[in-house]
């Protein structure tokens, strides 16, 4: 006699005529999307938690880092760490970033330690109306039974996360330490199974410069939404925090130790000061003619204008660039 199978999943088939089709929503455009996961890695020590608090902190104001992190209102936050004080750590932090600390938000953990897979994460992100949630680090909220290192457990972790994320169109940001196989590709240095790198649409490297001690990168090593957004840098500053923006610097660069090759942006501002030197307005055209030269991007060039103060009018059919306020270095 045949027995019944009481586990068998019953099948279900979805007609892709029924799939409404949506576009992806940016928290930040091409890093941190909406309802997908993120992850942030790097070495311990160079700058994850400074990062995604001075994210957090701004977020909670209704600001962004750049023009590219469209924020139009405060953003709520869920933010769970379970290696600082929230007390002597991450509250100082937040308020030397000047957080509005009303938006943003720990689950209390104290009699129960909280897991990826734990129900309490999908209550608080409903009561709450967060829009952000941060596990900072990946490797503290596997739960006892978990092994990430196992590549049918971390699926199966991050898959209940992902679909979260969607349900809830939230931004699920993971914190993650590399390890130490000094010379990997970043995707098998975040600690871990490659199962982890995979689910997350987006992975950001977080990482010192070489011979720039105070100065961080953020590196995008994937995007599956997006073409791959430029290089950025920030300052860790004895007051806390500087954001920089755009940095000419590789992934390789930054696992390697190896000093980066010359700043484009540093670059694009000495050339405009050396224009400066010769010529109170320059044709833009002419002005993008020469940055193609040195293999400096228009956007580059761009932010090199911005920083420097110059300012564009137009003559007849023709855009200058005005340099007479530009001051040497």
């Amino acid at each position: 006699m045949e027995q019944r199978n009481e586990n068998k999943t019953e099948l279900k088939m979805i007609k892709m005529s029924d799939v409404q089709s949506q576009t992806v929503d940016w928290l930040w455009y091409p890093f941190i999307p909406y309802g997908k996961l993120t992850i942030i890695q790097g070495d311990p020590g160079d700058g994850k938690t400074t990062l995604i608090l001075n994210i957090a902190a701004r977020l909670s104001k209704g600001e962004g880092l750049d023009n590219d992190m469209k924020v139009t209102e405060p953003v709520k936050i869920i933010y769970q760490t379970a290696e600082d004080g929230l007390a002597d750590t991450v509250k100082p932090r937040l308020e030397l970033a000047e957080a509005v600390c009303e938006r943003i938000m720990v689950i209390d953990e104290t009699e129960k330690s909280l897991s990826m897979i734990d129900e309490r994460l999908e209550t608080a992100i409903k009561r709450t109306g967060a829009r952000v949630l941060i596990l900072d680090p990946i490797q503290a909220y596997l739960g006892g039974t978990m092994d990430m290192n196992r590549a049918n457990e971390a699926r199966d972790m991050t898959k209940r996360l992902s679909l979260l994320a969607e349900k809830y169109k939230c931004a699920i940001l993971l914190i993650g330490h590399m390890n130490k196989a000094g010379g990997n590709k970043a995707a098998y240095r975040g600690m871990g199974s490659i199962d982890f790198f995979a689910v997350a649409r987006s992975v950001l490297l977080v990482g010192r410069i070489e011979g720039e001690p105070d100065l961080r990168a953020v590196v995008q090593i994937k995007n599956n939404l997006a073409a791959f957004g430029h290089s950025k840098a920030f300052r860790l500053t004895e007051t806390g925090f500087e954001w920089i923006g755009d940095y000419e610097i590789t992934a390789d660069e930054v696992l390697g130790g190896i000093a980066p090759k010359v700043n484009k942006l540093e670059q694009a501002k000495k050339m405009l000061r050396e224009l400066a030197e010769t010529s109170t307005s320059v044709q833009s055209s002419e002005i993008f003619d020469m940055a193609e030269d040195l293999n400096i991007s228009k956007r580059t060039l761009e932010n090199a204008k911005k920083e420097l103060g110059i300012k564009a009018r137009r003559i007849g059919n023709s855009w200058y660039w005005d340099l007479n306020k530009v001051k040497p270095e």
